[in-house]
């Protein structure tokens, strides 16, 4: 049976197989599963790595996972807000919203500074949970996550088919589409095709380095994201007219610095490179 809040689960042991290999997983590695569902990955990783930590949010279908294999379970409701994410067993069980838990001191306190995300993670809330990740004081370094094909696609997209979604993770991350998954892989059959993506060499976020440096950084990246926004504003117009009418500014000049960085008034934001970004970002 499907769970309460519409999951569909991972059937097909081939591609199980596929993804564990992908994951190059030690006896060594720290891993965090997100939505563990019925625990069929659950159970792979746990006989693989040194120590696993799962979060599920269906309290009904995290219970019967934990009995079913054994894990160590602990509802995130119930947990004080500083004491109890200290999860000594080696593979341990929350039930509870991933986007809800405080991660940054959940990784702290079980020593998950050098961690991988290993998940089949729920799609309605892709994006949160990759931003949650990336964006932490504590990120993971790797991630390997099974998404919906087309947010696959547009997260890994290169220059020419660039979005806010693939700038967003590509700013912090190298991203790298690994293979797809057709929906019969799973129970309930879903409507949509998935595939693996693979998040390497995450950068800790710049102002986490020294606190003395913090608020600078936050506006580096806030003004980097406000030049993204400012340049997909509208869809269909240039780069110039996008940045022009957003930013306030005339558009001979920002013509003029577009040029400058030998980029062409008339491109339109999907063209440009993550590099191309940043240097329009220091330049305005």
């Amino acid at each position: 049976m499907p769970s309460r809040l519409g999951q569909n689960f991972l059937r097909d042991k081939e591609v199980l197989d596929k993804i564990i290999k992908s994951a190059n997983l030690t006896a060594d590695d720290l891993v965090i599963e997100v939505g563990p569902g019925e625990g069929a990955l659950s159970t792979e990783l746990a006989r693989r790595v040194g120590k696993l930590i799962m979060v599920e949010k269906d309290s009904h279908l995290a219970e019967n996972t934990a009995r079913n294999f054994q894990f160590s379970i602990f509802n995130f409701q119930s947990i004080s807000n500083d004491l109890i994410l200290n999860f000594k067993n080696k593979s341990s069980l929350i039930v509870g919203d991933i986007l809800e838990i405080n991660l940054p001191e959940m990784l702290k306190q079980n020593n998950f500074t050098n961690y991988k995300v290993v998940a089949n993670i729920p799609y309605y809330i892709t994006s949160p949970i990759i931003r949650l990740f990336l964006e932490t004081a504590y990120p993971p370094k790797e991630m390997l996550l099974m998404v919906q094909k087309e947010v696959a696609e547009r997260i890994c997209a290169k220059a020419g088919k660039m979005s806010i979604l693939a700038l967003s993770v590509q700013y912090y991350t190298d991203a790298e589409l690994l293979f797809a998954v057709p929906k019969t892989a799973f129970f309930p059959v879903p409507e949509v095709d998935s595939a693996v993506i693979r998040l390497t060499r995450i950068k800790k976020p710049s102002y986490a380095k020294a606190p003395t440096g913090e608020a600078r950084n936050k506006e580096e990246i806030k003004k980097f994201f406000r030049i993204v926004k400012a340049g997909f504003s509208a869809k269909r117009k240039t780069l110039a007219n996008n940045l022009s009418a957003s930013l306030k500014l005339e558009k001979a000049l920002v013509e003029e610095k577009l040029k400058s960085l030998r980029i062409l008034p008339s491109q339109r934001a999907q063209e440009l490179s993550l590099e191309n970004w940043k240097k329009l970002s220091n330049l305005f």
